[in-house]
């Protein structure tokens, strides 16, 4: 006879060839808005416990493996017994404790008559914001206005959730207990309660925040953004997050930064690139040009005579400062030779061939080069 359960892919809303990250992720979302502690639909406990149930088996590979193969009926026991050995369940169920240990549950395995639990803390969710600046404000650093949204403690019930002053009743669920126990096989397997989450007791939902604990809040956050960033620099401002759960610490909010192209500079790490344009004289006697830097001064720097296309004339200091201190990158002005063509010459001279046999009579008075060159390793 076929079970009539529901699929445990489908209660959490996920693909059969689904990873063990995607169902870790379905199983967190699923689990906080069902949580009897943020819904209070009298549906939603029953949901809750599916999901539990759901992901105890997906997220255990080899319990995994035994559903895909055998449906429900691979964790039911009949009166013919089992056709797996006592040691081959005792192996699905091993890690049924570290699997339920990071989401708030307490230990299972364990006997009956334990005391009520304690919700443990948890940190808030972090914040991510990104920050675009120029290539100037990265080379100065900026200060820059983070408009944020995001949950702090509810000041009516300092985060609690309930309301201190309407007293608490026993759960229903667990008989005050905190803990209830399903018998499986051979096993009793002991569980946090989803309606009180393991305090024995249920209270009055606070009616500001609905029993979340926290309430959105606006808040404009002024942020240094030290000189040096770069793509991908993130820059962490901690405790501005959202709000912990349970007591736990606020998460923090990190600073995306994105550094805009510029018109004239290239970055490559600390160093800066410009490229400059020399006439065919000033590339064979040399010359002096004055060039920008990021810090708004100009600067003179000697052009070495002979140089070629493609070379580059290094400036020490001049590049972007090391985030992590210790000084600065350097500039490299890339050479370009500004090599007019012929019709140049006719335009302003006239005549064409007179320049023409002037270039010629260069030309034998100039080295013969080495045609190919070499690649360096």
């Amino acid at each position: 006879m076929q079970s009539s359960k529901k699929d445990y892919y489908e209660i959490l809303g996920v693909p059969r060839n689904a990873t063990q990250e995607e169902i870790k992720k379905a199983y967190r979302r699923l689990a906080r808005k069902y949580h009897p502690d943020f819904n209070k639909d009298p549906e939603a406990q029953e949901k809750f416990k599916e999901i539990n149930e759901a992901y105890q088996v997906l997220s255990d590979p080899e319990k995994r493996k035994l559903y895909d193969q055998y449906g429900h009926a691979a964790f039911q026991t009949s009166s013919g017994g089992s056709e797996y050995s006592e040691q081959a369940w005792k192996d699905i169920f091993e890690t049924v404790e570290d699997l339920f240990r990071g989401f708030g549950f307490e230990d299972i395995f364990e006997r009956r008559g334990r005391k009520r639990s304690q919700r443990r803390p948890i940190k808030g969710e972090d914040i991510y914001y990104t920050v675009e600046l120029t290539l100037e404000e990265a080379y100065s650093g900026k200060v820059v206005s983070v408009p944020l949204v995001r949950e702090v403690p509810c000041p009516a019930c300092e985060g609690l959730g309930y309301d201190r002053y309407k007293g608490e009743r026993t759960c229903p669920t667990c008989d005050g207990r905190g803990s209830i126990y399903q018998r499986q096989f051979f096993i009793s397997i002991s569980q946090t309660c989803p309606t009180c989450g393991g305090e024995g007791v249920i209270r009055e939902p606070c009616s500001r925040c609905g029993g979340k604990g926290t309430v959105p809040e606006r808040e404009e956050v002024k942020v240094r953004i030290p000189p040096g960033v770069d793509n991908g620099s993130r820059v962490l401002v901690e405790g501005k997050g959202h709000a912990g759960l349970y007591g736990g610490p606020p998460g923090d909010l990190y600073l995306l930064v994105k550094v805009l192209p510029h018109r004239l500079f290239e970055r490559r790490g600390d160093n800066l690139y410009l490229d400059v344009n020399l006439k065919l004289t000033e590339a064979v006697m040399g010359t002096e040009l004055e060039v920008p830097t990021l810090n708004g001064e100009k600067i003179k720097v000697k052009i070495p005579a002979g140089v070629k296309e493609g070379d580059t004339v290094r400036v020490e200091g001049k590049g972007m400062p090391k985030l992590r201190g210790g000084g600065f990158g350097d500039l490299f002005l890339r050479v370009h030779i500004d090599i007019p063509k012929l019709s140049f010459w006719e335009k302003h001279f006239g005549d064409g061939k007179k320049i023409k046999q002037l270039l010629e009579e260069l030309d034998k008075l100039l080295p013969e080069p080495t045609r190919l060159r070499v690649r360096q390793p």
